[in-house]
């Protein structure tokens, strides 16, 4: 058996405080919008692009960074990522011009691309069969506790300071992770491979498109000639992706991993709950402001009992899963999420917290039982060699039904919302409050309910197929006494 790295707990701070460091940018800018836009004279259209110009090139990346980071090392991949990262963050509060910001959002959108892939994989090529449970545990509540904790930190920088602190905090903390990982890390990579030119960028363009048309939908509609244009390209560039990486001798991706059972069953079921988790936030934090008449940064601390829940039951299911297997953890933990999205679906609009509060810590019970399951027997699947193409995959998947969650559940609140309207009433929660009316008000409250109600309903069934996907369809390894084959992981001192 391979020794295990006696500095691997350091090497998972640092995994942790990578990533972070890319979860509460991205939360932290929710709460950050309204000032930035008044500061830089944005319109809603530039407010749009500084939001967008991150993910599309985010998600676009993602494969391609995954794969670099196999070919030329996954430490200083990351380290890279994590320079770009930080020296964007110092530069974003410099900025006079809506663009500007966005040319900032790019830069570290490719510094986030470049950091992602990179931890996972370099957690799975440390960590052994016995003790990735725990790690991907420890490293998922990092992960929810920027979610939850990003909003209420930007709140409070915003408050004391201006809105450039949300992205001055990211400095430090990159600053901090990049000497450690010089300090604490050790290098890993696969054996050489021929470069895929022709793969990258087929998967670059096909996945910006994909996640371009899925930020559209909701606006333009899938009739309309700008939607059908983008959905083309990305369908034809993902299309020709898939057979390209299939004839290649050197295929950038994988594609034989989705012939496992457990790869492309966790895939599915993951891409399931980020349908369901992507328009969580979207919807219930509005319904907390506009429904509830909470301040921006009490509706952040409202998500404490997700991100409470989330980190008890990480470390309850870590010891758990060492006893009953990852598959029966998974299983019970997404049925325990879906029974929180159908306790969210009877909220009414006069039910106060309650409800809101008692669903939200199952859904944080759930997903500390089931995350950490799912991805661990997804990424126990991947050849330490393509360690950091499958985190991508990995990523990428997630990224994909986050996004196309925002869209389907931004649809349907929307459309039941303008339903129970009144005819000729403002087609937004926020614009019925604006006029002043409050009989407009009480419908526009009640409506909005009615529609996240139905919203989650949705969800709840969607994330139930993915309890079930996973009781039927993973399996648990069987444990094996094989030596890992060195070249399968190479190491290389730091």
């Amino acid at each position: 058996m391979e020794a295990r790295d006696p500095r691997r707990w350091w090497i998972l701070v640092v995994l942790c405080l990578s990533t972070l460091v890319l979860v509460i940018d991205n939360m932290v800018l929710t709460v950050a919008v309204p000032p930035l836009a008044e500061d830089l004279h944005a319109s809603a259209q530039d407010t749009q692009w500084i939001l967008d110009s991150y993910i599309l090139v985010f998600a676009g990346l993602l494969l391609t960074s995954g794969s670099l980071s196999d070919r030329f090392g996954r430490r200083r991949v990351m380290i890279i990522g994590l320079a770009l990262f930080g020296a964007a963050s110092l530069l974003a509060p410099l900025a006079s011009t809506p663009t500007e910001l966005v040319l900032a959002r790019v830069v570290m959108g490719v510094g986030g691309a470049l950091i992602m892939p990179s931890t996972l994989s370099i957690l799975i090529t440390v960590f052994d069969d016995a003790e990735r449970r725990r790690a991907m545990a420890a490293w998922s509540a990092v992960a929810m506790l920027g979610l939850v904790g990003g909003p209420v930190l930007g709140g409070v920088l915003i408050d004391a300071f201006w809105w450039g602190a949300v992205f001055l905090i990211n400095v430090p903390v990159a600053v901090l992770a990049i000497i450690a990982a010089v300090v604490l890390m050790p290098e890993s990579k696969g054996p050489w491979r021929k470069a895929d030119p022709l793969g990258a960028i087929l998967s670059a363009v096909g996945m910006t498109a994909l996640v371009w048309t899925i930020i559209e939908l909701p606006k333009h509609g899938l009739a309309d000639v700008r939607t059908l244009a983008t959905l083309t390209v990305a369908v034809a560039a993902l299309a020709g992706f898939i057979v390209w990486e299939r004839r290649t001798p050197s295929p950038m991706v994988p594609l034989i991993l989705f012939r496992n059972r457990n790869f492309s069953g966790g895939s599915f079921a993951l891409t399931l709950v980020q349908i369901g988790n992507g328009g969580l936030l979207l919807v219930l934090t509005q319904y907390l402001q506009f429904v509830l008449g909470y301040s921006p940064m009490t509706a952040g601390l409202a998500f404490i009992p997700l991100a409470l829940a989330s980190l008890m039951f990480n470390t309850i299911g870590a010891i758990l899963g060492q006893k009953i297997g990852n598959r029966a953890m998974a299983a019970t933990g997404l049925t325990v999420m879906a029974v929180a999205f159908a306790v969210l679906a009877t909220v009414s609009a006069d039910d106060g917290f309650l409800v809101v509060g008692a669903g939200l810590l199952l859904l944080g019970a759930g997903g500390g039982l089931a995350m950490p399951a799912a991805i661990s027997m997804l990424m126990g699947e991947v050849p330490p060699e393509q360690a950091g193409v499958g985190s991508a995959l990995n990523d990428t998947i997630q990224q994909a039904g986050a996004a196309l969650g925002v869209a389907i559940l931004g649809s349907v609140v929307s459309g039941v919302f303008t339903s129970n309207m009144p005819a000729n009433s403002p087609t937004s929660i926020g614009d019925a409050l604006a006029t002043g009316n409050p009989t407009l008000a009480t419908a526009a409250r009640e409506s909005f309910t009615t529609a996240m109600s139905t919203s989650f309903a949705i969800t709840a069934c969607a994330v139930l197929a993915a309890a079930v996907l996973a009781l039927f369809v993973l399996r648990d390894r069987k444990p094996t006494t094989t030596p890992t084959e060195p070249n399968d992981r190479e190491l290389v001192a730091a």
